[in-house]
């Protein structure tokens, strides 16, 4: 069990990987979802519209050694990447010796939904991290509650600190991933259940160990907690209606999301392993004395059947189960195959799961896939620098001609994802505005509008998609401005492709006026 050579090559891959990371990080330009985050880090709050506010102090760290470069900006979410990864190694080594975390880290390691998703800053990275290390915590809790039982004349009151430290520690770790993304509760919740379901777990339920956690949990969410209280829970009301909302499309739009989710599940963790990972959560419910392997078991049960009731209503977006992977790994690192022609396939999964990652490396560094600029999801970070630069040169042009006798010049635009990248690409890093007329809500819907801070007479340089006839926040703009412009086309492009047009129209001589976003259409 004891292999100190396979535990300094599961550090040696896990160094590799990261240095591989953080230069893949540092070339690739940000993805819209990654501005918009680090905008959020340029006024730092416990919550925002969308998520809870961790991904925006990491992205603070990192901007702060770095700049506001896509290296600063994904600084700490590829460290919390490799930090998920050292914590799943470390509990398989510790259920299962050294071997078993060095395949633990060749494992997360070759996903495709760890190679990829541990680059981008998200709020998935600091979640995935920190209930990697409530796994851990969890596990050595239970662990040493176990031997103590097995102890004949053991005496509870002699392990109770050791335990309550784990406890404490989970209950930290457990605060930190739901101060970063609200579904991190299926973690406790299945824990709770699998307590339920095993006969010695029970008596944990009857310890303080489990409710020290709660307690510390709740302290590190008070935050959280208390800035949603005071936005009337938009945060909460969001992610509700965002996963479980009015059902669309009826049976077959229900049974072609639940395929949908399936299929993408499959994708992110590879189709061989991810047979060995489902026979692994299976094998992890025949009943052991501790209970360990049951708990790691629940988790992944429990967050499955959670967004398979959600695919019954909205689409799942292939990262949101990624909780389900950890304890999983675990589990399939702590118990791989042993006949000859499983441990072939399983072999084979490592190195087709690897082989996926590299592609989706390679491909992000240069187009190498046969797939049209503008379907390429990858090819969505490109072209912003050539906007924004496109855009400083009209504000230049507007503000310094007398004839166009602006007040003040706003840049602005409708989505939010074109907003925050133009923030981040323009040479000053001005506060842009959401215009927010048509497109889903965000969190520039509570940041001053232009309504808020502009006087009659000033002037919007709007960015809008490039559209064969009229956009229609244009037409519901018409009654606001006494002029309006149409002015450069910008093509937004990676290599030789042309991921999206955008279109600059200059809105001057503001009447005082505004649409509602309800308001119909002229």
């Amino acid at each position: 069990m004891n292999d100190s050579r396979a535990w300094r090559q599961a550090l040696t891959i896990l160094g590799l990987t990261t240095v591989l990371r953080l230069v893949i990080g540092a070339v690739v330009p940000l993805f819209p979802d990654e501005t918009y985050y680090w905008d959020w880090s340029r006024a730092l709050q416990p919550g925002y519209f969308d998520h809870p506010g961790m991904i925006a102090l990491l992205v603070k760290g990192g901007t702060l050694i770095f700049g506001s470069t896509p290296l600063g900006v994904r600084f700490f979410s590829i460290l919390a990447g490799s930090a998920a990864t050292l914590a799943l190694a470390l509990t398989a080594r510790t259920i299962a010796g050294d071997a078993a975390g060095r395949l633990a880290v060749i494992l997360f390691v070759v996903m495709p939904i760890s190679a990829a998703g541990f680059i981008l800053a998200t709020p998935d990275a600091p979640m995935l991290c920190a209930l990697a290390w409530t796994i851990w915590a969890v596990v050595h809790a239970l662990l040493i509650s176990a031997e103590s039982d097995d102890e004949p004349g053991h005496s509870t009151e002699r392990e109770r600190p050791k335990t309550l430290l784990w406890w404490a520690l989970a209950g930290l770790f457990i605060g930190c991933a739901m101060a970063s993304k609200f579904t991190s509760v299926f973690v406790p919740a299945a824990i709770a259940i699998a307590c339920l379901l095993h006969s010695r777990l029970q008596n944990r339920l009857g310890e303080p160990g489990p409710y020290l956690a709660v307690i510390l949990a709740s302290l590190v969410l008070a935050p959280v907690l208390y800035w949603n209280w005071q936005h009337d829970w938009v945060a909460f009301a969001f992610q509700f209606k965002h996963g479980l909302g009015d059902p669309k499309g009826g049976a077959l739009g229900a049974l072609n999301r639940e395929l949908e989710l399936i299929g993408g599940q499959i994708g992110l963790v590879s189709p061989i392993l991810f047979y060995f990972i489902v026979r692994a959560i299976r094998r992890g419910l025949d009943p052991t004395p501790d209970g360990v392997r049951l708990v790691l078991s629940v988790i992944p049960i429990v967050c499955f059947c959670f967004f398979f009731y959600s695919a019954t209503r909205k689409s799942v977006e292939a990262n949101w189960p990624a909780i389900a992977w950890l304890p999983a790994v675990v589990l399939l690192a702590s118990d791989p195959p042993v006949r000859e022609r499983a441990k072939k396939w399983f072999n084979g999964g490592l190195v087709f799961a690897g082989t996926l990652s590299a592609i989706i490396y390679l491909h992000t560094i240069t187009p190498i896939l046969p797939l049209r600029a503008d379907r390429d999801q990858v090819a969505k970070a490109w072209g912003w620098d050539q906007l924004g630069a496109v855009v400083d040169r009209n504000r230049g042009y507007i503000t310094n001609r007398a004839a166009f006798n602006v007040g003040t010049l706003f840049v602005a635009a409708e989505r939010y994802q074109d907003v925050s990248e133009l923030a981040f690409h323009l040479a000053d890093k001005p506060q842009v505005l959401s215009l927010n007329l048509m497109g889903r809500p965000n969190h520039y819907d509570l940041r001053p509008s232009f309504t808020d801070r502009a006087k009659p007479g000033d002037a919007i340089l709007l960015v809008l998609d490039e559209e064969p006839s009229e956009p229609k926040e244009i037409r519901k703009l018409a009654c606001c401005f006494r002029r309006i412009d149409q002015r450069e086309m910008v093509a937004l492009v990676r290599g030789d492709g042309v991921v999206t047009r955008k279109r600059l129209w200059f809105l001057r001589e503001w009447t005082g006026d505004w649409p509602l976003r309800t308001q119909p259409f002229p």
